[in-house]
C-alpha cells in the first residue's frame, strides 16, 4: 500500500515506519520544549524564567540526537544536575513520599513535564531495545529533566503557598 503524503505535511518524518522511533522522539522533545515555554509564561521570577529558557534550549539541542549526534555537553548536564540540587535544597521537607500532581498552575505544568520526560526515557529504552545505540548522557539528560521538573513543581507550590497532598497507594 502506498501512503498518501499531503503537500502540506507538517514534518517530513511523520510517515516514517512505525518501528522507527526517531520521529516520536523529536515530537516528544518538541512537546517538552513547548510545555517548558508555557511554564516559563506562568512564572514571574526572572531568574527562573531565564533558567527555563536555558532548559528549553537544551531540549531543542537534544531533539535531533537520534538522527544525528548528541550535542548537549557534559558541562550542560552538570549545570542541570546543579539546578536539581538547588531545587532539592529549596524544596526540602515538602515531600517525603508520593504527592498528587496538583497545586498552582505552574506546578501542575511542571508535573506534566515531569511525566513527559519519563515518557522520553521510556522511548529511549525502547529505541535501545531495538538494537540502536543510545548515548548514555542522553539518558542522563532525560532522567535529570524529569527530576528537575518534579523538584521545580515542589518549589513553585511552596512559592504559591500551596501545600503538597501526599498520595498513599492502596497497592504498595
Amino acid at each position: 500500500m502506498e501512503l498518501y503524503h499531503s503537500p502540506w505535511e507538517a514534518y517530513p518524518f511523520l510517515s516514517d515506519e512505525p518501528e522507527d522511533l526517531r520521529c516520536d522522539f523529536e515530537l516528544l522533545t518538541d512537546g517538552i520544549a513547548s510545555q517548558t515555554g508555557l511554564l516559563r509564561a506562568q512564572v514571574t521570577d526572572e531568574a527562573l524564567k531565564a533558567e527555563l529558557l536555558q532548559v528549553c534550549e537544551l531540549v531543542y539541542h537534544a531533539n535531533p540526537t537520534l538522527r544525528t549526534r548528541f550535542t548537549v555537553s557534559p558541562d550542560e548536564i552538570y549545570w542541570l544536575s546543579a539546578a536539581c540540587e538547588r531545587l532539592r535544597g529549596q524544596s526540602e521537607g515538602r515531600c517525603s513520599r508520593f504527592v498528587l500532581p496538583q497545586g498552582c498552575p505552574a506546578a501542575c505544568t511542571a508535573h506534566i513535564l515531569r511525566v513527559q520526560c519519563k515518557e522520553l526515557v521510556r522511548l529511549l529504552y525502547r529505541h535501545a531495545h531495538q538494537g540502536h545505540p543510545v548515548e548514555p548522557l542522553l539518558l542522563d539528560f532525560a532522567n535529570l529533566l524529569s527530576g528537575y521538573f518534579f523538584l521545580l513543581a515542589l518549589v513553585l507550590n511552596a512559592q504559591a503557598g500551596q501545600e503538597e497532598v501526599e498520595f498513599v497507594s492502596r497497592n504498595y
